[in-house]
């Protein structure tokens, strides 16, 4: 497609609701063109069932402060609602063509089927659609041999610079950003929801790098005192208010200023932003993997474990642990304390996947939407990564199920979140509260367990095996582990050759659902 005879720019905002360190913007300003920066809110995405109103709210914060950035900066944020081409299409007919820049969006397969269908209208209207990489994430990737290397080169680079002055294509209306509690986000009393905003966004940043960081190992796992210790900034990478670069590289800094001084107290901290940066990183390889495979999303992994579900799906089960009464007094009260926060520590996250998807054998891909809704920080791509490795249908990851009374008494000793949480079990002690149904006197509003534990940890098992036992499993797990298993990382300094990349890279990121 060619960028000449273009009156203008649009910048799409996505998953990227910031102007520092924006490339599609930077690049966009650099063509000399007037510039429409432009969000579309699409009334079809918000109907689907991954999707909520606690999405919305986070998103609002970020508009307006994305909003009030580009006046500053001389041009007004245009919001339009409705399809996607459509409105392209309307533009184009109202202010003549022109190029498109944005950045690359790993999103579910709604937005996946949107964005092949952005191109085709811009290939038959000669639209010039330039997408720039988000993250670590590495688009048109063959394997992942190199990827790691390609994702800390990304992370080495400079952080862009903020346009000083954008100069805005002129007499383009816009409409309001719908408010929090419109109808098209769906039922509002959500709970608290985590503020948007990338100056929210930065002052989490600087406390973590501060003070909050110095005890994230150790309380990376432990409800309720997580949410504090956690950088808690899931979300505004998730909504993009900050890019993974730039709190890569405020990270590094501080670890360098932290490593002048070798005290025992500054070698600890230094350990735990260590420890962080590897998650960083994480972060970015189970993205990736969404990025190759967009499929995970509907298909196990590996083929063998399609059906050992879906067949057994228990209603009953399946609303038990929605509402968090399911008998098990730490699943109850982190299913609880999700509803109620949007947020809660990833090993509270896989314990509720794995009692869902071990003791009461529901299939992922019902337990996955329902969770996505109440994540205030939901990726698509970490999201069903994880719930597919949390599950055992990777066929490449060890199966781990989670004992729901071993992680209540390492995680929560005393009982404090499970009683946060259940005040039905607000009077039992100490010795019971983990097991709250062996009290002598166990409470009478609040529920047995609803499976034997040991029972149906065994049968899971021997379903897991079963499959894994089956003809071609390894050859298939082989397939699987080729394309999206993790790789060995290696210095972000490595120079790639022109042969090493052609390799690396594919000529289309093409994928049958």
């Amino acid at each position: 497609m060619s960028a000449t005879n273009a009156k203008f720019c649009i910048v799409w905002f996505k998953r990227d609701l910031r102007i520092a360190d924006h490339e599609p913007l930077a690049k966009a300003c650099a063509t000399g063109l007037p510039i429409l920066p432009l969000y579309i809110l699409e009334p079809t995405y918000w109907m689907l069932p991954d999707v909520s109103c606690r999405h919305w709210h986070f998103i609002y914060d970020s508009l307006c402060e994305l909003q009030n950035a580009l006046v500053q900066k001389g041009v007004p944020l245009i919001i339009r609602v409705g399809d996607v081409t459509e409105i392209f299409e309307n533009l184009r007919n109202q202010f003549g063509k022109f190029q498109l820049f944005s950045h690359e969006e790993t999103g579910n397969g709604w937005t996946y089927k949107r964005d092949r269908e952005v191109a085709a209208w811009c290939s038959s209207h000669g639209i010039f659609w330039k997408e720039f990489q988000s993250n670590g994430v590495v688009r048109k990737l063959v394997n992942r041999d190199l990827w790691a290397d390609l994702r800390n080169a990304a992370m080495c680079k400079l952080v862009i610079a903020t346009p000083q002055k954008i100069y805005a294509l002129p007499s383009v209306p816009t409409q309001e950003i719908p408010t929090k509690d419109h109808l098209m986000f769906g039922a509002t009393g959500i709970g608290n929801v985590q503020r948007g905003g990338r100056a929210q966004g930065l002052s989490i940043l600087e406390s973590f790098l501060k003070e909050r960081g110095r005890c994230y190992m150790q309380t990376i796992s432990k409800p309720g005192v997580s949410a504090r210790n956690c950088s808690r900034l899931s979300a505004h990478i998730s909504y993009g208010t900050l890019s993974i670069k730039e709190i890569e590289q405020a990270t590094r800094l501080k670890i360098k200023q932290l490593s002048q001084s070798r005290n025992e107290f500054n070698i600890s901290f230094v350990s735990n932003l260590s420890a962080f940066l590897s998650r960083l990183a994480w972060r970015c390889h189970f993205v990736q993997k969404l990025e190759q495979q967009p499929s995970i999303e509907f298909s196990c992994m590996h083929p063998a474990f399609e059906g050992m579900r879906e067949n057994q799906f228990n209603d009953r089960y399946f609303r038990a642990w929605q509402e968090g009464k399911t008998g098990y007094p730490l699943v109850d009260a982190c299913m609880r304390s999700l509803h109620q926060n949007g947020w809660i520590t990833f090993r509270m996250r896989a314990m509720l996947v794995s009692f869902a998807s071990y003791h009461l054998w529901l299939d992922w891909r019902q337990t996955a939407p329902f969770m996505a809704k109440l994540f205030t920080d939901y990726e698509p791509g970490i999201h069903y990564s994880q719930f597919q490795m949390q599950s055992g249908v990777t066929g490449i990851n060890a199966v781990r199920i989670y004992n729901p009374i071993k992680q209540s008494i390492d995680q929560d000793p005393e009982g404090t979140f499970i009683k946060r949480y259940v005040p039905e079990l607000g009077e039992v002690s100490k010795t019971w509260i983990h097991e709250s149904w062996r009290n002598p006197c166990p409470p009478k509003d609040y529920p047995k367990p609803i499976v034997d534990l040991v029972q149906a940890t065994k049968y899971a098992r021997d379903q897991i095996s079963s499959h894994h036992k089956t003809e071609g499993f390894r050859d298939d797990a082989n397939i699987v582990k080729q394309k999206l298993a993790s790789r060995k990382i290696t210095s972000p300094k490595r120079v790639f050759t022109k042969k090493q990349k052609d390799v690396t890279l594919s000529k289309q990121r093409e994928f049958k659902f």
